[in-house]
């Protein structure tokens, strides 16, 4: 007993002693902290979100624009808190012409025209509106803002899972984007594992839980638990064990050489950020009805929104666009079998590569500490390929 109480009470002690950190850097001031000019341009969509989009200037960028898309309950600042290794600022160091966006629901896409972010219907969205709605405009963003054709597109994740939404659905953005470079691919959930799989398989459960507390967001960047969360891993030893050796790891694959406990602080500041409770859901219904489709509300109400009993699917065979699929052996989330139901399905796949590390995970994609070594070289041989993306 008196074992229990000392270690409630260091607890509490270290929650306290670590919860006055100093607010976060955002994307700009991380950017100006390495010496980059970031401009922040304010991208409303069709039905009213309003996103920030993030643009790394280079005097030297004169290539076709490549736009970075982030991962669930993430956002831009994915792609550069790793600072001069993270994946924005090398694109830029090496002339890239850097644009990096941000899906509605995150810490960058808390507003609309009119909607209440408190209010039900702001939340009333799943990957698919990131798809469909959120990433059509960045795309016309960029294109209109630097009077290129096309963009090169790269994304974390839930990242390329909404490409599929947006080309699939409305096809004339097939001839907006050369080539999507997919980092650990989502689209088909077969083949999770536990805890994963466990989760899903109570997800129905969960959601109806939700649904009785009012709970709309989910992960929300100001959020109690997140805040709670943010102090609670910042202690040292048992913070780290706690929340990536036990927890990350397990969801996403361990790999304690890509992540260093002092790296730990700086993740917890970026991530979770916020996402809508629906669009979790979502995902657990594509693992769990085994078909990539758009969300499932029941039988009365899909017949009511698409007049079928039950949602279609997502016509892959219509996404022309070049994809070259990233994979890591070690990912629990885009599983090597999942990826592989996805590149059958595909029509126009030009590269399928299992990263030669043995150990990479999933986060490993975005902020490994070698990415440099292991996953760029990578990246820049597909940009730097004509075949692959020329206009």
């Amino acid at each position: 007993m008196a074992t229990c109480t000392v270690f409630l009470f260091l607890i509490v002690f270290n929650l306290y002693a670590f919860g006055f950190e100093e607010k976060p850097l955002n994307f700009v001031q991380i950017g100006n902290k390495y010496g980059y000019k970031v401009e922040e341009i304010i991208v409303i969509t069709e039905d009213g979100y309003i996103l920030k989009l993030f643009h790394i200037i280079s005097v030297k960028s004169v290539k076709t624009p490549v736009l970075l898309m982030h991962g669930i309950t993430d956002s831009a600042d994915t792609w550069i808190i790793r600072g001069n290794n993270s994946l924005s600022l090398t694109l830029a160091a090496n002339g890239y012409d850097v644009w990096v966006g941000n899906c509605r629901g995150n810490k960058y896409g808390r507003k609309h025209i009119y909607l209440d972010p408190d209010s039900d219907d702001f939340w009333d969205f799943s990957f698919h509106e990131f798809g469909y709605y959120d990433l059509s405009a960045i795309i016309d963003t960029v294109l209109y803002l630097t009077g290129s054709k096309k963009i090169n597109l790269l994304g974390h994740s839930q990242g390329n899972a909404i490409c599929y939404v947006l080309t699939s659905t409305r096809p004339e953005y097939n001839n907006k984007i050369n080539i999507l470079i997919a980092l650990a691919p989502i689209c088909f959930l077969q083949n999770l594992q536990p805890p994963v799989s466990k989760i899903i398989e109570v997800s129905p459960k969960l959601d109806r839980i939700a649904k009785l507390l009012n709970l709309q967001e989910v992960f929300g960047d100001n959020s109690l638990i997140v805040n709670i969360l943010r102090k609670y891993c910042r202690i040292p030893f048992i913070g780290y064990k706690t929340c990536i050796l036990d927890l990350l790891f397990s969801l996403s694959g361990d790999d304690i050489d890509e992540f260093e406990p002092s790296f730990v602080s700086t993740f917890v500041d970026h991530f979770p950020v916020g996402t809508s409770e629906k669009d979790l859901v979502h995902f657990a219904q594509v693992s769990l009805r085994r078909k990539f489709a758009n969300y499932d509300y029941g039988i009365q109400r899909n017949i009511e929104i698409y007049n079928l009993t039950e949602p279609m699917e997502y016509n892959l065979s219509a996404v022309n666009i070049k994809v070259a699929l990233l994979v890591g052996a070690n990912d629990k989330l885009s599983t090597i079998e999942d990826v592989a139901l996805l590149r059958e399905r595909l029509p126009n796949v030009v590269k399928y590569l299992v990263i030669p590390r043995r150990k990479m995970n999933h986060f490993d994609f975005v902020s490994g500490l070698h990415m440099e070594d292991y996953l760029f070289p990578y990246i820049f041989d597909i940009l730097n390929t004509d075949t692959y993306t020329e206009n």
